[in-house]
């Protein structure tokens, strides 16, 4: 079974091609299926703004091991019993990339995402087969293609920012970093009723993309002083929400000052694991009382997000595609940041 896999890590955009991370197709064997799980041929999977950390190797794994998690495909083979869905073959299906186990203290909690043994099941989606349990699987509407639908994933990150956000009519909402996530948070805040909608991002292209999605204003954060300039747009009032989807040390750093007074600040991406941000708590906890919070995968939302999927407008995600065997090229594409999404088609299905 071919699988796109990290070969050796380091940075994608290292110009030493010693020391460069690099990414190969590889045969690996099929998983095989257990009793509760279904195997899934594999149509599409993007490629995450997380897989070039991964490349990089920030959880110390050792090379080589497989890539990839939002994906979209076609049951193929069922487990004896897997049957509390309903799933059959043939069924078009997306999903969560992790099983939370149901049983540990967290999962009993209701705190799926911190469960004990999520990272057991693992299973990388760039690939020709992928085995999941089958609560892990969601079919997919009928109006949803393979294509769309390996956006899955992705829509449920921004339905998990929207109940971290629990926005207010006519709210203040600033995003800050326009990436697929970035994108996607926006347009759920535009249909979650915010009055002014603020997109921070350096690509001209993707600020162009917010303003289709239903932004009030953009921030060119290379021209001008992202503090300021938002301060001026609400008229020195600052944001009710401000969420970052960056990722970036430097991006985040200055957003508490973006916040109104009793605000809410989320971090809703991955960064660097050894950065540390200095934060004056007499100014923003105290003072301002601001609501500062972090994000971490999607419990609960994958449901909700394959139901309000068909509101989100997704072409221009699903507009550059590579086959599997093309893996690197792919990673290139991403990294070049010229496509908000880039996917990789595993499988061919006619009229797909």
């Amino acid at each position: 079974m071919k699988c796109i896999s990290v070969v050796k890590v380091g940075s994608l955009r290292d110009p030493n091609p010693e020391t460069r991370g690099q990414v190969d197709v590889l045969d690996i064997p099929e998983q095989e299926l257990g009793p509760e799980d279904v195997r899934i041929k594999v149509a599409y999977c993007a490629i995450c703004g997380s897989d070039p950390h991964l490349v990089e190797n920030i959880f110390g794994w050792e090379p080589p091991f497989g890539m990839g998690h939002e994906l979209s495909g076609v049951i193929v083979e069922v487990g004896e019993k897997a049957t509390k869905k309903g799933l059959k073959v043939g069924d078009r299906v997306a999903g969560n990339f992790l099983h939370f186990c149901g049983t540990c203290y967290y999962c009993q909690n209701g705190q799926q995402q911190f469960c004990t043994h999520a990272d057991e099941s693992n299973n990388p989606g760039m690939a020709e087969t992928v085995v999941w349990h089958e609560s892990q699987v969601y079919k997919l509407p009928d109006d949803v293609s393979l294509k769309t639908g390996c956006l899955l994933e992705p829509v449920s990150v921004a339905t998990r920012i929207s109940d971290k956000v629990d926005l207010k009519l006519g709210q203040r909402v600033a995003i800050c970093g326009g990436g697929p996530i970035g994108l996607l948070a926006l347009q759920a805040m535009h249909m979650g009723g915010a009055s002014q909608l603020t997109l921070i991002e350096p690509i001209a292209e993707r600020r162009e993309l917010a303003k289709k999605y239903g932004a009030t204003d953009v921030i060119d954060p290379i021209a001008e002083d992202t503090v300021t300039a938002g301060l001026e747009l609400t008229n020195g009032m600052g944001y009710d929400v401000v969420i970052d989807c960056s990722g970036s040390p430097r991006a985040a750093y200055p957003l508490p000052q973006l916040c109104s007074r009793g605000g809410k600040l989320i971090y809703a991406a991955m960064y660097p694991n050894d950065w540390e941000m200095p934060l004056n708590l007499y100014k923003y906890c105290y003072y301002n009382e601001l609501t500062i919070t972090g994000l971490y995968v999607s419990p609960y939302a994958f449901p909700r997000a394959a139901q309000i999927m068909k509101h989100f407008d997704l072409e221009a995600f699903t507009q550059k595609v590579f086959d599997i065997d093309d893996a690197k090229a792919a990673f290139e594409c991403q990294i070049s940041g010229k496509y908000p999404k880039v996917l990789i088609r595993c499988n061919e299905f006619p009229g797909e």
